[in-house]
């Protein structure tokens, strides 16, 4: 059967359209391959702009860098097939330096995982739920060979709060509890129960009743730490389980230290709690290990896996146990179900990009580039001290801490009107994360780096002469 490419009907006014004209139009836009013409990019981007205002949330538009009366950009390709390169509906090319977050390790779509999806849609999209899927197999087979220590059981999720989800209820099956640790400063999510181990207050406040049984200590205290694992043991309030991002992203790219982590491994094992690590940020490769936890050599009772296990083709999210944590899901398989998590294409993906992580030395790539790209940034921080606090991270996982919230947004502003894209939003930019796919080259990366000094110069000559206040 041929599909039909529609032709887009550019320029139609809202009461010349058909629900017809807006599906015409709307599939056109999909099926178009080459560039928009300046008029199309124009008209495109005011549309998208009404329609975010009017169907999706216009909160969003109120503090994206990439939204301003001036200039609004709108996405609408990659550049190179595995590269960092991506442009928008006027074909302005930027480097990519926030990466989804981290859901790019292996580049923007990827020759072999895209090649890896089409194979698969021709095959199949959807399993049936009944007959045994053999990707998924595999998938959990090849996941569980790279995976840390005696993780072997895998559940697959769509998304890196929903493998949060799965660790959380794994350790209360495991333990018959429920009460747990996380960190001041960390993020596991948005859905309710990832939510109670986020830390930040603006998130949590509107669910606070609803959430669920978490302390939140401050992170690298070990004593507090051990205080509340006594506490809690000795008022029959025993822990569940301790959750711990190797590397804070949200929080701030601050890492965990070997000491904590290895503390936390200690104290979860005399007390009999689940030791869970949310590698959704942190995991394929982006600290210069495959793992986060690989830098203390700790292994968890249970992991999340999340953003780059699809490869940045499709949405793909697991968490993995040992054998002991598994037991008790095993004695009831359908406690804990989900329609497309596994899904064949979604598997796929993630098997392409597991292989390409491990033959394309990627985790090698990483570290060599992060600490290229490390150096760098704290040569910048020498540069700009009044700008800049501290220049920070793991791999490709950096960060650069400002000491004012404004100068960092500028500096993210800046940095995007000059083609580079970090974090940074109008309310969170006092620390701007810096998470490239891996494959940035080194001459990208230079770059950048470019981009960011002139950004820096103009940030402090706008300091020198603003009006002193009186």
């Amino acid at each position: 059967m041929s599909v039909k490419k529609y032709k887009t009907p550019f320029i139609l006014t809202e009461k010349e359209r058909t629900l017809d004209d807006e599906f015409r139009h709307v599939l056109g836009l999909i099926y178009k391959e080459d560039s928009l013409n300046e008029e199309e990019a124009k008209y495109i981007t005011e549309e998208v702009v009404e329609y975010w205002e009017e169907n999706v949330n216009p909160g969003f538009l109120e503090y994206r860098k990439s939204v301003s009366d001036e200039h609004t950009a709108v996405e609408w390709k990659d550049g190179e097939e595995g590269g960092a390169i991506f442009r928008s509906m006027r074909g302005i090319e930027y480097i990519d330096c926030l990466g989804g977050f981290g859901i790019f390790n292996v580049g923007h779509r990827h020759p072999k995982v895209v090649a890896a999806v089409r194979a698969q849609l021709k095959k199949q999209a959807l399993h049936s739920q009944e007959l045994l899927d053999p990707l998924r197999a595999y998938a959990a087979h090849l996941l569980a060979w790279i995976a840390p220590g005696d993780l072997q059981y895998s559940f697959f999720t769509n998304s890196g709060t929903e493998s949060v989800e799965a660790c959380l209820k794994m350790a209360m099956l495991c333990t018959g509890r429920n009460h747990f640790v996380a960190t001041t400063g960390a993020f596991h999510g948005k859905t309710l129960g990832a939510l109670s181990g986020t830390s930040k207050a603006a998130y949590r406040a509107p669910f606070r009743g609803a959430l669920m049984d978490f302390v939140h200590l401050p992170l690298n205290d070990i004593s507090a730490l051990e205080a509340h694992f006594e506490g809690s043991d000795f008022t029959g309030h025993s822990i569940a389980g301790v959750i711990l991002e190797p590397v804070q992203g949200e929080g701030g790219i601050n890492i965990t230290s070997v000491d904590y982590l290895r503390a936390a491994r200690r104290l979860c094992t005399q007390y009999g709690a689940c030791l869970i690590f949310d590698e959704v940020q942190t995991g394929m490769g982006r600290t210069g290990k495959m793992w986060g936890c690989d830098h203390a050599r700790v292994v968890p009772d249970i992991m999340a896996v999340g953003k780059a296990f699809g490869g940045g083709v499709m949405p793909a999210g697991a968490c993995i146990g040992s054998a002991t944590v598994w037991a008790k899901f095993m004695e009831n398989p359908f406690i804990m179900t989900t329609t497309f998590g596994g899904n064949p294409l979604a598997m796929a993906a993630a098997i392409a990009t597991m292989e390409v992580i491990h033959n394309e030395g990627l985790v090698e790539q990483a570290r060599v580039k992060g600490e290229y790209f490390l150096l760098k940034l704290e040569e910048l921080r020498e540069r700009f001290p009044h700008l800049i606090k501290e220049a920070r991270g793991l791999g490709v996982m950096l960060g650069l801490e400002f000491h004012k919230n404004d100068d960092g947004y500028r500096f993210s502003a800046g940095c995007f009107s000059r083609g580079v894209l970090v974090s940074g939003t109008l309310v969170n930019a006092r620390v701007v994360r810096i998470e490239p796919p891996i494959t940035i080259s080194m001459e990208q990366i230079d770059a950048v780096i470019g981009f960011m000094t002139e950004t820096c110069i103009d940030i402090e000559q706008n300091h020198t002469s603003a009006p002193a206040k009186l």
